[in-house]
């Protein structure tokens, strides 16, 4: 009997290996291990972005730090300055320099090595993608700020000058710059020539104050601001939800245009509550503390829209454990296909933020378990706001990185069937 059942087992196994060598499929494992292949395919971490870095004169990036500076040569990880102390609210559009900083550095074979997002490579032949070190926000800071001034001519010349170099870079040309990674995190930044942008990869901080075709989700990275305000990093309370005596924190300009009229009408509404504080602030160094002081000492830390939909007090709050009130009905958030803000952040669209009473009587009603959930949240994700040098692993630097690795793919389709099409966007115009 057992004779006859390895017969017909042998046969069966021959019948198999005829069938599909004659059909033309001489691999059979498929027959005998297919519950293997719904296993999860164990992988190691994914290698980082290579990117190459253009040399650039230092008058494009790091020679803004110092006006007195007249070195021209290319900035090095040895001589790379500090951001300095003293730089005020610009800080918040540096996003720039500590991307910048990112690739200069150089590590010494240290566990950080293993865990970067983004590496430099020499040879632009190997990169992914290319970085362009120029300082667009600091150069409107610094020379165009008020818009009509004569300095606002050598932020159009920096402009000139930089699509100069890249229309003559073979490497722009190849790919008409959609694999090109510019940080522009100042509304104004770039503002000459910006344009001449729509195809490349823009790090920045609101799509809402241009047209789809000059910023999208599709090619652009969405960037938190750089925090102002300090980290609060012994925040280790017992029991935080009542040692923030405030309810809803706010300090900051409230004359603001576009979506941001509706600071000057949250002011109307929230004046006189008693556990709500709301004032009219300007930016210097000692009232970021008292507003730093102030949100460490509050439960929730409103963040209407500004000029433009978002505002550097979202990411002032979540360093400072405040769980943030968002009022902005076109808010784009950083890292949001990682990061979920409804775990730590509370919503109200501009028509329940100007009831009188919805908002506050909504946040009075929070439970104290759910806003010390969010509290928890914040502390645990907060590094991931964080912009240092040296970079460390997972912080905001890395995580844009890896958001620009995220571009990568639909960049190489982009640049293959432009290569081949000859009737450019066809597919567009028939939709």
């Amino acid at each position: 009997m057992l004779g006859k059942v390895v017969l017909s087992f042998v046969f069966v196994l021959l019948l198999l290996i005829s069938s599909a060598i004659f059909i033309g499929h001489p691999d059979i494992r498929s027959h005998f291990v297919l519950k293997s292949l719904n296993q999860p395919v164990q992988c190691g971490p994914e290698p980082p972005i290579r990117v190459y870095m253009y040399d650039l004169p230092r008058r494009f990036n790091v020679g803004m730090l110092n006006s007195q500076s007249t070195e021209e040569t290319p900035v090095t990880a040895k001589d790379f300055p500090p951001w300095p102390d003293n730089s005020g609210l610009r800080k918040q559009h540096s996003v720039e320099y500590w991307m910048m900083g990112s690739l200069l550095y150089e590590r010494d074979g240290d566990s950080v090595e293993d865990s970067r997002d983004a590496v430099r490579v020499s040879d632009p032949e190997l990169a992914d993608a290319f970085f362009v070190p120029f300082f667009s926000s600091l150069s409107f800071n610094t020379h165009g700020h008020t818009m009509t001034d004569p300095d606002t001519e050598f932020d159009r010349q920096l402009q000139v000058d930089l699509m100069d170099i890249l229309n003559k870079s073979e490497y722009w040309k190849r790919s008409g710059g959609r694999d090109h990674v510019f940080p522009m995190t100042h509304p104004n930044a770039f503002r000459f020539l910006r344009d001449q942008l729509n195809e490349s990869i823009q790090v920045v901080v609101d799509f809402g104050r241009y047209p789809k075709k000059m910023s999208n989700l599709n090619k652009d990275v969405v960037s938190p601001y750089v925090h102002v305000v300090d980290s609060y990093t012994d925040d280790d309370l017992q029991d935080p939800y009542e040692a923030r005596s405030t309810l809803l924190f706010f300090r900051g300009r409230t004359l603001r245009k576009d979506e941001g009229i509706i600071r000057a009408k949250l002011a109307k509404v929230l004046a006189g509550i008693n556990d709500v504080h709301y004032e009219q602030s300007f930016a210097t160094g000692e009232n970021i503390k008292a507003s730093a002081q102030g949100m460490r000492s509050s439960k929730f830390c409103l963040d209407p829209a500004g000029d433009t939909p978002s505002s550097c007090r979202l990411f002032d709050a979540i360093v400072s454990h405040c769980v943030p009130v968002i009022v902005s009905d076109q808010i784009e958030l950083p890292f949001e296909d990682e990061i979920d803000y409804t775990k730590f952040s509370v919503f109200f669209s501009f028509k329940e933020a100007l009831q009188p009473g919805y908002m506050v009587n909504q946040l009075r009603q929070f439970p104290k378990e759910k806003w010390t959930e969010m509290w928890r949240q914040l502390k645990n994700i907060s590094h991931h706001y964080e912009f240092q040098y040296p970079p460390k692993k997972e912080d905001a630097v890395n995580m844009l990185w890896r958001q620009v690795k995220h571009k990568i793919p639909a960049v190489k389709l982009s640049v293959h069937r432009s290569r081949r099409l000859k009737v450019p966007d066809w597919w567009r115009r028939r939709r």
